[in-house]
């Protein structure tokens, strides 16, 4: 692709064209410098081909090419497959293990027959913003690495932290009340005794899923440590409504079908346990000393038996609290 550029450069100096192109390529390749992150670069990419070639679907996407996984970074206009006859496929090669591809589809035959003519000049823009698509990915998995749990893919526990105090910062005080869901897996250290830490993070993930499935999409969840799960409830709901949230946690992950054999198709099906605590914004309390509190009413669940909620609210005198 380097030679398209340095063919449109050449060409420019007679060709209005072509002149106009590289200022068109050089504008994309100005407008990323001020992307962010990855997301916000592919946004500005769109852009760039939604004004220039008329360009109203598209998908921007990273390929793992270690891990042979492909995730979407964003997705524009409508559902469309690489083997329609409209659509074309880019690939940004970064030199790492995470390949940038681009796909779009024209919107008739008539606009895929301009794109095919055009095609030379968005393979040289292209060419020409890799370095830039490079840079976002490695700044990407800088952050994932230092804020993501390696196994299930949520939050750890410092950034989750970091987020929640951002997050009150920001919100000026309009939310009154965060639930603190603490939930742990009964009995995991059976798993690793009766199979592996692979069977065991099985089950993790798993349970991550199931959280997700149930959370809004403001709410938050990290994993704190081991088996435990942090779900901070920040969307406005009431104490009932989080109550009712957790049981259906409860509930739905104790019908999991987890694979523990893939030749045998052996199942293992888990249950869990949910602290909860509830974090008053204008309260002398702490969130540390509240996350504490739900961990203590975690350890109370557990006291009780299989898939159990408790409130820290509840907690009496009767209760046994030994920790450590």
């Amino acid at each position: 692709m380097k030679n398209k550029i340095l063919e449109l450069i050449k060409l420019s100096a007679t060709n209005e064209d072509a002149y106009k192109s590289l200022v068109s390529i050089f504008s994309l390749h100005e407008q990323l410098q001020y992307a962010t992150n990855i997301k916000q670069l592919a946004e500005d990419i769109f852009s760039w081909l939604n004004k220039e070639f008329n360009i109203d679907n598209m998908v921007f996407s990273l390929f793992d090419i270690n891990k042979n996984t492909k995730e979407e970074i964003l997705v524009k206009g409508e559902e469309f497959y690489l083997d329609d006859d409209l659509s074309h496929f880019f690939i940004i090669n970064t030199h790492t293990s995470l390949n940038a591809t681009v796909s779009f589809c024209a919107t008739s035959k008539v606009h895929f027959k301009i794109l095919e003519e055009k095609y030379s000049v968005i393979e040289a823009a292209f060419f020409q913003i890799s370095p830039m698509v490079q840079s976002a990915i490695l700044k990407k998995n800088f952050i994932d690495s230092s804020s993501l749990d390696s196994v299930t893919n949520v939050y750890n526990r410092n950034y989750l932290i970091e987020n929640l105090t951002t997050h009150l910062r920001l919100s000026n005080n309009k939310q009154d009340e965060i639930y603190f869901l603490m939930i742990g897996i009964d009995h995991f250290k059976a798993v690793i005794d009766e199979f592996d830490y692979d069977v065991a993070d099985r089950v993790l993930i798993e349970l991550a899923k199931v959280i997700h499935s149930n959370i809004n999409e403001f709410d938050m969840v990290g994993r704190l440590n081991g088996d435990e799960f942090l779900v901070s409830i920040l969307n406005n709901a009431n104490e009932y409504q989080a109550c009712e949230l957790a049981k259906k946690i409860i509930s739905d992950f104790a019908q999991i079908d987890i694979l523990v054999n893939e030749q045998t198709k052996q199942t293992l099906k888990k249950t869990i346990c949910i602290g909860f605590e509830i974090y008053k914004i204008n309260s002398d309390i702490t969130i540390t000393d509240c996350i504490k509190n739900a961990d203590i009413a975690l350890y109370e669940a557990k006291n009780k038996g299989r898939s159990q909620l408790f409130k820290f609210s509840d907690l009496s005198a009767e209760d046994t609290i030994d920790l450590f």
